[in-house]
Parts: structure tokens; C-alpha cells; sequence
């Protein structure tokens, strides 16, 4: 009885968390596809210098993102999603508010000083893009910790939607090159979240300027300070690439490599996919008697899962490549394949990182990021003037794959993994993926290769697997219905 009782909480957790990928992958792959709708014409509008300049500026924003928010967008989430007590959301909210208040003062006053004494391109729009995702970051996680996932869907599709259209307009129609990219990132977000909020009203709902938060306050910042020199750590691991290309390559280089990084993004889309629903699910089923067994199918899943989709967007990818970008980008069609391998190991990685959130031991997540950021940057330094672009993308890989093999260990203090044998058959098809991609010339042959490679994935999930994650599937789109 004990035994059954499990399955059936087992299969309920199952249920609940493909519900979950249904209504975040919604959310993000709407958002996402028009935001990879919009590589092409940037590369066709767009000097490879000035896109280049403009994903330096993007990456410097979510440099100072964690610290311009003191990383609430995962406190806030956190508590909010364990709180039962409205006067207590209250008060949670109202410190969010306050935080991000304090701090778009301080940003707007620094601005206006640096302004005066240093001639940054495009300063003001790179300060206002900082307050647009911090904005957007924040309350989107404080309505997914509210409970309210369309709210949370609804201002990425419309931010995402907002983006293409102020693209077309500042882009393509008045010709304004970098500053319409910005203005159409900036201006989208801030008008998703106000059109969002003005429909529900959670924020405004749940703000009291006079209530006392300092008590919980001082909880959530005890959560997120030790995120922010990890997510420092973070950035350097999987953003300072675009500094080192500047530096020692050149803009036209990064413009290049930010392509290819675009391209790629369907990956790491899927890994945030993937992130926010196993978050919600995780946290909630911590302390299962069985989640060993649980955690374990949800990550050989995962694997099947991420093998599946890299090897059918790779391929697919190269072979219509030729039309997609100008030919000035053509050479990131290079870079798209191993890229796309340490997108994998990132979402390994990120998978990982759970265990902390579960048991919120987030200072234990520092000795991990510090040790992968040491060898991005030795080794950054070390391979990029030999090997150009690609020693910055080796050094991704293996920041990656230190990361993973530390955090698995690691782990175990919170679950412990079974793996299946059967995840060795993904992982060498992936791998043997790197022949048609490089040296096939023929695109019909591609595909007919990716076709095979896609068909012993499927074979080797095994057909209770593949049955019991159609039903799973078809059970959480009819819910979402």
C-alpha cells in the first residue's frame, strides 16, 4: 500500500511538473522565438561593430542586475512561494518595492554624474535597459511567487512581442541601427509590466509603504547575499566571454560570436524552461521519503530531453543557415555547434543548483562558481590570443563541465542520483553529431542523418518512458486548457 501510495504522489508530482513546463514553455518560447526572429534583421540593419557594442552593453546590464536588485528576483520568488499569510506577502512585496525604489534613485543619480565626467556611448540607454530588466526581472518572479504564472507568461510574450514590433519601427523603419535596438528593449519591457500589472493588480495589491518589513526584510537579504558574488561569479563564467573577444579580437569579432550566442539561445531557453517549472516542483516536494527516486527520473529524463532537441536544432540550424543571416555573420555558423553542447552542460549544471533553493543553503553555492570562474578567466587568457573565438569557447566548455562534475558531488547532501545506463546512447550521438556538422557539405544528407540520430534517442528512452511522457504531456495540455 505504502508502495502504491508513493507511485501515485510520484505520478501527481510528474503531472504537476509538466503542467508547469507547459505554461512556462509558453511563456518563454513565445517570447524567445520572436526575440530569434529579430537576429536575422539585426544582422541585415546592423553593423557586426555596432551589434557587437550593443551585446558588450547587454552583458555589462546583467553584470550589475543581481546587485542593482540585490538578487530578489530569486528571494522574492522563494519566500513568496512557502508564505500562506497575506499581511506577510505584504510585506515581502513592500520590501521589493522599497529595494528596487532606493535603488533606481541611486542609479539615476550616478548616471548624471558620470555623464559629466566620462564620455560613455549611449550611457543613458544602457542605465535605462539596467532599470527595464531589473523591473521586468523582479516582478515577473513576484507574480510566478504569487501564483499567478499567466501574469508571469504574459509579460514575456508581451515584452518579447513589444521588442520585435519597436525593432521593425526603430530599426528597420526610421533607421536608428544600436539606439532602436535599445529603445525597443527598453520600451517594451516597461510597457509589458505596466499593461500586465494594470489588468491584475498583484503589485499594487500587495504594497503597504507603512507596513514594518524589516524582519522579513533581513531574512530575504540573509537568501540573496550570498547570490550576488555568486551570480558575479556567474557572469564571469558564462558572460565575460564578450569582454575578452572585445578586448583581444575586436567588435566585429563579438558581433560575430554574438550570433552564434543568439542562435544557441533555443538551448538555454529550454534549460529556463526546464528551471522554472523543476524550481516550483522541487521545492515544493523537498521533503518526499521518495524524492531520490524522483529527482533521478527527472533527470535521466532531462537528459534524453536535451539530446533530442540539440541534435534536431543543430542540424536543422545548418542547414538553413545560408538565408538566415548576412554574409558578414556567416562564419558564427561555426561556432553554433559547440556552443550548443556547453548550452547542455549548463543545463546540467543549472539542474544541480536546486539542491541549494531546496534547502536554502545558498552560501554553499559560492566555493562551486568561485573555482568555475577561476578557470574561465585563467584559461580565457591562456587560449584566446592561439585560438581566437574558439579558445573562448573551449574555455566555456570546460568552465562548464568543472562545474558540473563539483555540483554532482555536491549534491549528494540533499539527493542522490541513479543514473541509467541508457543516457550513454544521448550523450555519444550528440557527440557523434560533430561529423555530419562539420564535414557533410550536403544538406539533404543532414537531414537524414539528424533524422537517425533523432530515432535512436526515442529507441533508447525505452517505450514506457516515451508512453508514459506522451500521456503526461496530452494529461497537462488539457489541463492548461
Amino acid at each position: 500500500m505504502a508502495t502504491d501510495e508513493n507511485n501515485n504522489k510520484a505520478a501527481s508530482r510528474g503531472s504537476k511538473f509538466l503542467k508547469d513546463i507547459g505554461v512556462y514553455a509558453i511563456g518563454n518560447i513565445g517570447s524567445k522565438l520572436i526575440t530569434f526572429l529579430m537576429v536575422p534583421m539585426y544582422t541585415y540593419y546592423v553593423e557586426t561593430a555596432d551589434f557587437g557594442y550593443y551585446d558588450l552593453c547587454l552583458q555589462v546590464c546583467l553584470l550589475l542586475l543581481p546587485f542593482f536588485t540585490l538578487q530578489l528576483r530569486d528571494g522574492a520568488f522563494r519566500f513568496l512561494l512557502d508564505c500562506d499569510d497575506e499581511v506577510q506577502r505584504q510585506r515581502i512585496v513592500s520590501f521589493v518595492a522599497r529595494v528596487l525604489l532606493v535603488s533606481l534613485s541611486v542609479s539615476l543619480l550616478i548616471t548624471g554624474v558620470m555623464a559629466l565626467f566620462t564620455d560613455i556611448r549611449y550611457l543613458g540607454y544602457v542605465v535605462g535597459l539596467l532599470i527595464a530588466m531589473s523591473l521586468q526581472e523582479v516582478y515577473s518572479q513576484v507574480f510566478r511567487g504569487l501564483g499567478n504564472n499567466r501574469a508571469f507568461v504574459a509579460v514575456g510574450i508581451l515584452s518579447a512581442l513589444g521588442i520585435g514590433v519597436f525593432s521593425i519601427i526603430f530599426v528597420v523603419g526610421m533607421g536608428w541601427g544600436i539606439k532602436g535596438i535599445f529603445l525597443a528593449n527598453i520600451i517594451a519591457r516597461i510597457l509589458a509590466l505596466v499593461i500586465v500589472e494594470a489588468k491584475v493588480r498583484l503589485v499594487t495589491r500587495h504594497t503597504r509603504w507603512h507596513i514594518d518589513f524589516r524582519e522579513v526584510g533581513r531574512d530575504i537579504v540573509r537568501y540573496t547575499l550570498p547570490l550576488m558574488p555568486g551570480s558575479l561569479c556567474w557572469w564571469l563564467t558564462g558572460s565575460s566571454d564578450r569582454l575578452f573577444i572585445s578586448h583581444f579580437l575586436g567588435l566585429d569579432d563579438n558581433g560575430v560570436y554574438a550570433v552564434a550566442i543568439r542562435f544557441t539561445g533555443i538551448i538555454y531557453t529550454l534549460a529556463i524552461i526546464f528551471y522554472q517549472a523543476w524550481q516550483e516542483t522541487a521545492i515544493l516536494q523537498y521533503n518526499s521519503p521518495d524524492r531520490n527516486r524522483f529527482f533521478s527520473r527527472m533527470f535521466n529524463s532531462y537528459i534524453f530531453l536535451l539530446a533530442f532537441i540539440f541534435v534536431g536544432y543543430v542540424l536543422l540550424l545548418k542547414v538553413n543557415y545560408g538565408w538566415l543571416v548576412a554574409n558578414e555573420y556567416s562564419e558564427s555558423l561555426n561556432y553554433i555547434f559547440p556552443l550548443g553542447l556547453s548550452a547542455v552542460i549548463f543545463a546540467i549544471a543549472a539542474f544541480f543548483d536546486m539542491g541549494y533553493q531546496c534547502a536554502k543553503d545558498t552560501k554553499r553555492t559560492l566555493p562551486a562558481v568561485v573555482l568555475a570562474a577561476i578557470v574561465n578567466v585563467i584559461l580565457n587568457f591562456a587560449l584566446i590570443k592561439p585560438l581566437g573565438v574558439y579558445g573562448v569557447i573551449i574555455t566555456q566548455l570546460v568552465t562548464y563541465l568543472v562545474l558540473v562534475i563539483y555540483r554532482w558531488h555536491d549534491m549528494k547532501r540533499y539527493f542522490v542520483l541513479k543514473i541509467d545506463q541508457r543516457v550513454l546512447v544521448p550523450v555519444a550521438v550528440m557527440l557523434l553529431c560533430a561529423v555530419p556538422f562539420y564535414f557533410n557539405s550536403m544538406k539533404w544528407l543532414d537531414i537524414v542523418l539528424m533524422i537517425i540520430a533523432l530515432v535512436i534517442i526515442a529507441w533508447a528512452c525505452g517505450k514506457e518512458s516515451r508512453d508514459q511522457l506522451l500521456a503526461k504531456f496530452i494529461k497537462s495540455r488539457n489541463a492548461i486548457k
